[in-house]
């Protein structure tokens, strides 16, 4: 299941308006490289953020550009189970499901942060660690094989609690945690399955705006006619 929020699909011609009403109206922007975004301000206020679609360049003369050779992972980590997927011009060319047991039953929760401290001398506890451990450099292998084709942006969804796992790891991803490569996906996803990999994949190819309340009332003209996301992947 995926949920977007409060972000909204636009089209390329509603940005192209919004583009056109914010150059009348001498709105400020800045272009964010590592969200692939842009935030919009009016007097000091922030009024919009467009995300991008993720297989396009930015220009210096603020235009749209598409990749002609793009190939894009998608990795989606959840405690106990994670979903990768290697695209190429939006053609799936790679997919892989990995499994662990990270969760105690009992509790249903994912116990990695006890694990490392003070979860580690009963035999469950153990095996919990040790499961984690080889998940991630189950991910961080796979991830590695992509690394031979030329990738721009990794496309990453992982919470912060397992974010630290991802890098301690033995076989480390082929990528810096801070690094300006890694994209951190804006939708909300709570399964980590093989099923919301082709959709996500083209939501990530697709812009969506945010916008304040602020934002709403000024912008609305322009987007009344804004493509609802499903709510449901």
């Amino acid at each position: 299941m995926v949920r977007s929020g409060n972000l909204k699909k636009i089209s390329t011609h509603q940005f192209d308006k919004l583009m056109e009403f914010t150059f009348r109206q001498s709105m400020d922007f800045v272009y964010d490289s590592r969200r692939h975004s842009i935030e919009f301000h009016s007097e000091n206020a922030s009024i919009a953020k467009v995300y991008l679609s993720i297989d396009q360049l930015w220009g210096k003369d603020n235009s749209l550009l598409k990749k002609s050779d793009f190939f894009l992972p998608v990795c989606v980590i959840k405690a106990g189970q994670a979903s990768l997927a290697l695209f190429h011009n939006s053609e799936l060319i790679d997919h892989k499901v990995f499994r662990a047991y990270m969760v105690r039953k009992k509790q249903g929760k994912s116990q990695v942060k006890h694990l490392k401290t003070k979860g580690k001398s009963r035999l469950g506890s153990r095996i919990r660690l040790s499961e984690t451990e080889r998940f991630f450099e189950e991910i961080n292998k796979r991830l590695n094989k992509y690394n031979k084709h030329p990738i721009e942006k990794w496309a990453l969804s992982c919470s912060k609690t397992l974010w630290p796992f991802l890098f301690e790891s033995d076989v480390t991803p082929p990528f810096e945690s801070k690094s300006e490569s890694i994209y951190k996906i804006p939708f909300h996803i709570s399964e980590a399955k093989f099923e919301i990999q082709d959709k996500l994949y083209h939501e990530l190819c697709s812009m969506h705006i945010s916008t304040s309340e602020v934002g709403k009332k000024l912008l609305s003209p322009l987007l009344e006619s804004s493509p609802q996301n499903d709510e449901d992947w």
